[in-house]
């Protein structure tokens, strides 16, 4: 990649670790608290989406799960042209499919239709995560793992402010016209933030001798290194995917309400920034696989606990310690690829792993739906996280493993 390509015609370039790679930083971390809005919206929204179109709760979930396939497609697609072309001008792009989708959905007569609407809104959010962790990563070395944490953190920054403002909007003006107010207000911020973007970081060389060096030491073959890494993220997030999609009807179910539901999400979230941006600062002094090991078993204890209690209180202690736990093993899996991968490939490969998470997350969040109600309870499907859990830190215990024994120094 071109360090002064630029869009529009105009070359322009910075250096890394610069005062402008804080600033892109900031509008990076903007950008994905605004668009993460195509992640919680539906989940949010589900009870009442399932009330107007009398289905059951696995057919309610069919939205998220399509969302999220959306989200895992665009974000392969999205990372490969911001490894080509920069990261701004499909940001652009995505931003407008992001908010027209969400207008969109507001007239869907069915829950199909509404259902498919939320695929472009998941092609539209894809922009605002894993090409944004790609692209921040590209600006930093001695701090990519907090840039790359703090960037990820957009994500749970709108989950944490998002839900209630959904909540609120839908309970009082109904599903429909909060669809329609989020597709405006998508558009009219992203876009004007974009522009911060427009700039391409001057080089690569560094990192590619970095990289070079990192693959001749761990010794395994690079695609199966990814493909582990893959089928890590797939294993991770359907665990994970139980609380955050479900928490809100399982709130409604035990009798506290949807309210409850909404806040224990926030909640959640918003103990997940504190997780993410300390996953960071760890991850710069000791790698991104010891962190990752790390997440992963305290995600386990979390979903453990979910099993031992139902008391409203109990689950708002939980779902924070939720949060805390595991809010940063998803952008390890980012500080991975930019350690042991070509820099000019971090967007398409990138994409591809965060796509393996979103996979995981859309197939958790419908068996969860499909365990509910074979079983009426979810308590089995708490213990099915569980299962899924471990093979995350098998896997994560595996290459670490490895990584020790080979006596690998992190890039």
């Amino acid at each position: 990649m071109d360090g002064s390509a630029q869009i529009g015609g105009t070359a322009r370039t910075a250096e890394a670790e610069s005062a402008y790679a804080w600033w892109r930083l900031l509008a990076s971390l903007l950008i994905g608290s605004v668009g993460s809005v195509g992640f919680w919206a539906v989940v949010v929204t589900l009870p009442a989406v399932q009330a107007e179109f009398q289905v059951a709760r696995a057919d309610a979930s069919l939205p998220y799960t399509l969302a999220m396939l959306g989200f895992g497609g665009g974000a392969v697609i999205m990372g490969r042209l911001a490894d080509r072309f920069g990261v701004a001008a499909p940001l652009a792009g995505a931003t407008l499919v992001l908010g027209l989708a969400f207008i969109a959905s507001a007239l869907a007569p069915s829950l199909m239709l509404f259902a498919l609407a939320n695929i472009l809104i998941g092609v539209g959010c894809a922009a605002t995560f894993a090409p944004l962790m790609a692209d921040i990563s590209h600006w930093f070395t001695r701090r990519r793992g907090i840039a790359v944490a703090i960037c990820a953190s957009g994500n749970y920054l709108g989950g944490a402010l998002w839900p209630p403002a959904v909540h609120f909007l839908t309970a009082t003006a109904g599903w429909r016209v909060n669809q329609v107010v989020i597709g405006i207000v998508c558009i009219a911020t992203m876009l004007p933030l974009v522009l911060a973007l427009r700039r391409r970081v001057a080089s690569h060389a560094a990192d590619l001798e970095e990289v070079a060096g990192a693959n001749a030491s761990l010794g395994l073959n690079p695609y199966a290194l990814f493909a582990l890494l893959c089928v890590a993220g797939v294993a991770c997030c359907v665990a994970m995917s139980m609380p955050q999609v479900h928490i809100v009807a399982y709130c409604g179910d035990l009798g506290y309400g949807v309210a409850r539901g909404a806040e224990m999400l926030s909640l959640m979230l918003g103990f997940g920034i504190v997780s993410r941006i300390a996953s960071g600062f760890i991850a710069d002094r000791i790698g991104g696989l010891a962190t990752l090991l790390i997440g992963s078993i305290l995600q386990g204890v979390a979903l453990f606990l979910y099993l031992l209690s139902d008391g409203l209180t109990p689950l708002y202690v939980i779902s924070a310690l939720f949060g805390l736990f595991q809010g940063g093993i998803v952008p390890m899996y980012a500080v991975i690829v930019r350690e042991y991968f070509p820099p000019k490939q971090a967007g398409t490969l990138v994409g591809l792993v965060i796509m393996s998470t979103i996979a995981g997350m859309a197939l958790g969040g419908w068996l969860s739906g499909a365990i509910f109600d074979l079983t009426g309870s979810y308590a089995y499907a708490f213990a099915h996280g569980l299962l899924w859990n471990l093979l995350n830190g098998a896997i994560a215990l595996f290459l670490l493993l490895r990584y020790r024994r080979l006596r690998l120094v992190p890039a």
